[in-house]
């Protein structure tokens, strides 16, 4: 095999062992403001689990405690084929990661890929928190 043939060869083999990064857009949607109020029993799950489901966002919010006073809102589309009708996110039953049925990736309790074939993080969108309000918005934290 001459030089030219086995660097034809070496760059098919790299490009077909690469992680697709061409990935679709993960969707985006405008929601008004979500406030919680942290005292009302309906909440009370992100003060024993750690966390809660939404309905709001594209496929719905995931509202993760991380602290009494720190609490992320991800989206549960899954940064990774986010058009793929499976495509969603859901809190282990541990409690200590988000993982994706459909393509099996995982992600820590910051919305970083852990395993799996996603390489982007989840989406975040910025909460505040004021005495017992936790108030999620749209903005999309990057």
């Amino acid at each position: 095999m001459n030089t030219r043939n086995k660097i034809i060869l070496f760059l098919t083999i790299l490009i077909s062992c690469s992680p697709d990064l061409s990935d679709d857009p993960i969707p985006s949607v405008v929601f008004q403001d979500i406030p919680i109020n942290l005292s009302l029993p309906e909440y009370n799950s992100l003060n024993t689990k750690g966390y809660q489901y939404l309905s709001e966002g594209v496929r719905g919010i995931i509202v993760y405690r991380i602290n009494p006073t720190t609490y992320y809102a991800f989206e549960r589309t899954c940064s990774y084929q986010p058009n793929n009708a499976c495509a969603t996110v859901d809190v282990h039953s541990s409690g200590l990661y988000l993982t994706d049925a459909c393509c099996g990736s995982t992600f820590n309790s910051v919305g970083e890929p852990t395993g799996g074939p996603a390489w982007r993080p989840l989406r975040k969108y910025v909460t505040s928190l004021s005495g017992n309000i936790l108030t999620i918005t749209d903005e999309i934290i990057e």
